[in-house]
């Protein structure tokens, strides 16, 4: 990306890869326990609709390690002309769909996210059945509990899209998530926020200047038997108003998380003030 001016405040990954990350002190058993049961199917459905993580674990598992992993290829085809704008850049044809950053210099659109393609939008109804969709593996009163959690939320829409760097060495998905409930958002985020900082598998990403009450980004932890993992994982977490912001990024050695700061550094100045951040 193009004069990035973001200023983080950790260094690059490639600055620390060779050393294994500060273990957290140890959380109350008892106040773990508690986030989890409480937070995680939320969690979990909430981030169904993306999967940067997964799609760039299953894209390397056969990849060749001795050459530079690629997470995404373009295919050979381009886009015919849309009236409607410039689809390259995404579109911007709903309330919701003008709220996503468009694709920034040096980024391209990505991989599909599941049925919602890689620029996509759910209406109310259909955002709140899928992510209820995400907790098959419930039954009885579990399941009911978690459908009347969702339900609490008053979901009115979901909007995504995926980004990949010019270089196809990281991939970014981000989920807009409108309620009517300002208070269910920030309790929401305070949970989520909460779980990642409790269950000890990741650890403080970047901070995103001008939004540090507003927005968090964990990394996932090495792998603790010692294995080098050719995919660094980022997550990362936003509020404002009405909305709840979700951003996962998946990226080889080095990683660039100031980039993926940036991005989510864009996404919320350009939901303040639209057409300024693009």
């Amino acid at each position: 990306m193009n004069d990035v001016t973001t200023q983080v405040t950790t260094p690059d990954e490639s600055a620390d890869a060779p050393g294994p990350a500060a273990p957290l002190p140890p959380a109350a058993p008892g106040r773990a326990r508690r986030v989890i049961r409480t937070a995680l199917p939320v969690v979990l459905a909430i981030a169904a609709v993306g999967g940067a993580a997964a799609y760039t674990s299953s894209t390397v598992d056969s990849a060749d390690h001795s050459v530079r992993t690629v997470l995404w290829q373009e295919p050979e085809r381009k886009p015919g002309k849309d009236p409607a704008g410039d689809v390259a850049r995404g579109r911007a044809s709903t309330e919701l769909s003008k709220l996503l950053l468009p694709v920034p210099i040096g980024y391209r659109l990505g991989p599909d996210i599941g049925e919602m393609g890689n620029d996509g939008e759910q209406s109310g109804s259909k955002a709140a059945a899928a992510v209820k969709e995400s907790a098959r593996g419930l039954a009885g009163k579990e399941r009911r509990d978690y459908e009347k959690r969702i339900d609490e939320l008053r979901i009115e829409g979901t909007a995504v899209r995926s980004y990949v760097s010019d270089g196809s060495d990281l991939l970014v998905e981000t989920q807009i998530m409108r309620m009517k409930d300002k208070k269910a958002v920030r309790n929401l985020y305070n949970v989520r926020s909460d779980l990642f900082e409790t269950i000890g598998i990741f650890r403080q990403g970047s901070k995103i200047q001008g939004h540090t009450r507003n927005a968090k980004c964990f990394l996932l932890r090495k792998d603790s038997e010692g294995g080098e993992d050719p995919i660094v994982s980022m997550e990362c977490m936003a509020y404002d108003g009405e909305l709840s912001i979700s951003v996962s990024a998946s990226g080889t050695v080095p990683f660039d998380r100031a980039a993926v700061a940036e991005l989510l550094k864009d996404q919320l100045n350009h939901i303040t003030s639209p057409g300024e951040y693009v």
